[in-house]
């Protein structure tokens, strides 16, 4: 199926570059535009799209303000919004995870990374570029008392949850591993049956408070 994407930006110039790269992918569909965060409601509301690519310092309404209107509760079949900027603060990455994001990416992150970011966010997934994960998790790792590693994971199970916690995308664990993609979903799946686990943000999480992976790499 194919997933229809709006990409929300205030510069042309980006929105083209975002509509040339996801041009290329056969499951991608790019469905509308919008020039700041009113067009981007309001171009929503109209074209249904599966996923919004927002940025975040927009004139009229910023990429915050209308991923809150986009994913309010009572919103029926609200689109998944990524939010792709410039400005990593970690403010805003909480911010926008917590109001709903689907994944938040920087814009120099590269195109494999923005399109993995639509599939996952189709999926019901969510993902963070691997620099700002790690720096948002790594204050994690003083926590006074880790949690032991939880006995259900397997040791492959282990080896994933590593990887994820020190921001490796699906691909690069798949090759670290040796295995497919598609294993390394399945994998993921598991790991946040076993743990509870929303999306691999939160698995990463638990990886530093448990301290299965520390500071040192």
């Amino acid at each position: 199926m194919t997933i229809r994407v709006l990409i929300a930006d205030d510069q042309a110039m980006v929105r083209a570059g975002f509509a040339m790269i996801l041009a290329a992918e056969d499951d991608i569909e790019v469905v509308a535009e919008a020039k700041d965060g009113v067009d981007a409601v309001e171009l929503a509301g109209r074209h249904r799209p599966d996923v919004v690519l927002m940025d975040i310092r927009m004139p009229r309404m910023d990429g915050l303000e209308a991923l809150r209107r986009l994913t309010r509760p009572g919103t029926v079949n609200p689109p998944k919004v990524v939010v792709v900027t410039t400005f990593d603060d970690d403010e805003y990455v909480q911010r926008a995870l917590g109001e709903g994001a689907s994944g938040f990416l920087i814009k120099d992150s590269g195109p494999a990374l923005l399109v993995e970011a639509i599939r996952a966010a189709d999926s019901g997934e969510a993902l963070v570029s691997p620099a700002i994960t790690v720096r948002l998790l790594r204050r994690l790792n003083s926590a006074p008392a880790p949690r032991e590693p939880h006995a259900a994971l397997s040791a492959r199970e282990n080896d994933l949850v590593r990887l994820v916690a020190r921001g490796l995308t699906n691909a690069e664990i798949a090759a670290d591993l040796g295995i497919s993609v598609g294993t390394v979903k399945t994998h993921l799946t598991n790991v946040q049956g076993k743990l509870s686990a929303r999306n691999r943000v939160e698995i990463a999480a638990w990886a530093w408070e448990s301290g299965l992976v520390d500071g040192r790499g």
